[in-house]
């Protein structure tokens, strides 16, 4: 089954990113703009009210001058400031100095208000935009003066310009790093659901897989029975091939139960002190009379007090899925030995038989879910009961001891044989876990 695609939902989260940030930057660019053209406009007017003033300042020290002995340098045409031209005229608006003035400005300072200034626009054309300032000025001699400014509002469009194409590039710029930088980081945040999905399409896959085959048998063997009248003795051969199989389905789905409760976290678990030798030794009892059919010697070597915290329950399922592995692996006549001890503060369980091992190949995968390894080494005969496994119990026997903060793993030398050991913390070295 293809695992499905998240390709459309990142590309939509990084359009998303997009947007937003293209959002930001437009409110934010727009209130910058406000707020900086804004402050342009104002730094202009002001810049011409202080040129109008200094204007008004040269007319009075002209006054002043006029009547000294001597040439005397004019105040008033020895005055320039940088990008502002300058008008000095009589309070009927005719032109002092220089001798000439346009028209418009002639008749902006006619109509200076009450207050004694006036501010003006005059477009030249579409291009190009006037603005002036004037202002009244009482010289000492009593008489008044219009001192005007005017300077080209193109110098605030030209840093007004500059300013938007700055801060364009670096908006374009700030978008791309976020589509490249948002893509990556989605890739990143959906990786996780992404194998998620994969692992579970591939799960219901092998559980269907899995469910099919002893459905299929039953429904085949009911079929059988039904097809005509038999005897007593092929009655009860039916049902108990029928009853085989309901048990197999059965552990199967159980197994599947506690998979998906193990993955939910809905299993109750409450550790208590217990111990693994207890424990292990309850299992190999259980285990013994399954040993004893298959010709399997179970054998109990070193046992050594081993106090844990934990779930009784579940440390015992661990053990039986494991030495059940064990005995249906190891051929007749062979042995499975059992072991508890200690290694430092931790309780360690080994379980050694003398099957034909596992293939270098097939340990990294034996802990995987419905991973059967190959079937030549399970499967001997249509009867035999190795052939009710689904590969499920080292998925379990493995969630248990991560719940239990521990370990399990699987050794097979060349020769044959496998090994397999669960270590445990110790009471005391990891304080109990309760969870429901």
């Amino acid at each position: 089954m293809a695992p499905a695609s998240l390709g459309p939902l990142r590309l939509k989260l990084t359009l998303w990113y997009l947007m937003t940030l293209f959002a930001i930057i437009v409110l934010l660019g727009g209130g910058l703009f406000l707020a900086i053209g804004h402050r342009f406009t104002t730094e202009l007017d002001q810049s011409l009210r202080d040129a109008s003033a200094q204007l008004g300042r040269a007319a009075q020290t002209r006054e002043l001058e006029s009547g000294a002995r001597g040439k005397v340098v004019d105040a008033v045409e020895e005055l320039h400031i940088a990008d502002r031209t300058l008008f000095l005229l009589d309070s009927t608006g005719a032109p002092n100095t220089p001798a000439e003035a346009p028209d418009w400005v002639r008749t902006a300072a006619q109509q200076i208000n009450q207050n004694g200034t006036i501010d003006v626009e005059h477009e030249v054309r579409r291009d190009k935009t006037l603005k002036l300032h004037a202002e009244r000025v009482r010289l000492a001699s009593g008489t008044s003066v219009i001192a005007v400014a005017v300077a080209d509002k193109i110098e605030l469009e030209d840093r007004y310009a500059a300013l938007i194409t700055a801060f364009g590039g670096a908006a374009a710029f700030a978008l791309v790093m976020v589509a490249i930088g948002g893509w990556l980081l989605v890739r990143q945040a959906t990786a996780p659901i992404e194998r998620s999905m994969t692992q579970m399409q591939r799960f219901m896959a092998d559980a269907a897989h899995e469910l099919r085959t002893p459905i299929t048998v039953l429904r085949t063997q009911a079929e059988v029975a039904l097809q005509r009248d038999r005897d007593q003795t092929g009655y009860v051969a039916a049902l108990r091939g029928i009853e085989s199989e309901s048990r197999r389905l059965g552990r199967i789905v159980d197994d599947l139960l506690t998979l998906a409760r193990a993955d939910s976290g809905e299993r109750p678990f409450v550790a208590t002190r217990v111990f693994l030798d207890d424990v292990v030794m309850d299992a190999v009892g259980a285990a013994g009379a399954m040993a004893a059919a298959r010709g399997v010697t179970l054998t109990v070597g070193g046992f050594e007090e081993a106090p844990v915290n934990g779930d009784a329950e579940l440390l015992r399922q661990l053990v039986m899925i494991v030495l059940d592995n064990a005995i249906k692996f190891t051929p007749r006549g062979g042995k499975v030995d059992v072991t508890v001890g200690r290694r430092g503060p931790d309780a360690v369980c080994s379980m050694v038989d003398t099957g034909p091992g596992i293939a270098p190949e097939q340990l990294p995968h034996v802990f995987g879910r419905f991973y059967r390894g190959d079937p030549a080494r399970g499967r001997r005969s249509p009867d035999d009961a190795v052939a009710s496994g689904a590969g499920l119990g080292l998925s379990i026997a493995q969630w248990i001891a991560v719940l239990h903060h521990g370990s399990i793993g699987i050794e097979s030398p060349p020769g044959g044989g496998t090994s397999v050991s669960v270590q445990i913390p110790g009471a005391g070295t990891v304080p109990p876990v309760s969870s429901s």
